[in-house]
């Protein structure tokens, strides 16, 4: 995970998630844990100011790398191949932390709520004017999003620091691809094949009954 700190890219995080879907529309772990480091390298380039997610999501994805590289890897191959093997083997806990509590549907939940947050967010960095308050995107994302799942105290002091977030120039540049109208394009391209991963992970998750997992 040393690389976590290095330098980010949007183009790679574009790379990954792009190549995230098999043919058969299957989400390739592999894949989709890149593309997480890749947005991870994103929010620590911008400070501490997002610690309160991302030391979670590199701790998801240890939890999920030792799972990809244990004995059972071959259930790990892809989302659905997990979902499959865990459900069908009774290995996620369903009504309360037990025995199961690091299991893979549990811990990529959790990576998938936090996908939502960002993406939403991105977009909102994408599509508003020079002069917007990121402040005020990323609350509006966060309250649509992780919120739900943070008692008060936490979403109060995340509000509360999203009121010192850099300005939107800032955080364009910090994709390192160029000028914030390059940025700005690369988001374009690259937030569908986030936002189309995202459905597929959401509509599977519906279909097993485990978008409410403890």
């Amino acid at each position: 995970m040393d690389d976590l700190e290095s330098d980010f890219n949007l183009k790679v995080v574009l790379v990954s998630f792009k190549q995230c879907l098999d043919e058969k529309e299957e989400v390739l772990l592999d894949h989709y844990l890149a593309g997480w480091r890749g947005l991870v390298r994103f929010l620590n380039s911008l400070g501490t100011i997002f610690s309160f997610v991302s030391k979670d999501v590199v701790t998801k994805l240890q939890i999920m790398e030792r799972l990809c590289s244990s004995p059972q890897r071959e259930h790990y191959r892809s989302l659905q191949s997990m979902v499959a093997y865990e459900v069908g083997n009774q290995l996620v806990d369903l009504e309360r932390r037990s025995h199961h509590a690091d299991s893979g549907c549990r811990t990529v939940l959790r990576l998938h709520r936090a996908l939502r947050w960002l993406q939403l967010f991105l977009e909102g960095l994408r599509t508003s004017p020079e002069d917007a308050r990121t402040a005020t995107l990323c609350t509006d994302s966060y309250n649509a999003s992780l919120a739900a799942y943070h008692p008060w105290i936490i979403r109060r002091a995340v509000t509360v620091a999203f009121c010192t977030l850099p300005t939107r120039k800032v955080f364009l540049e910090a994709m390192n691809v160029g000028s914030p109208e390059q940025a700005v394009e690369m988001l374009g391209e690259a937030l569908p094949f986030i936002e189309h991963v995202y459905n597929i992970c959401q509509k599977l998750y519906a279909e097993h009954a485990l978008l409410d997992l403890p």
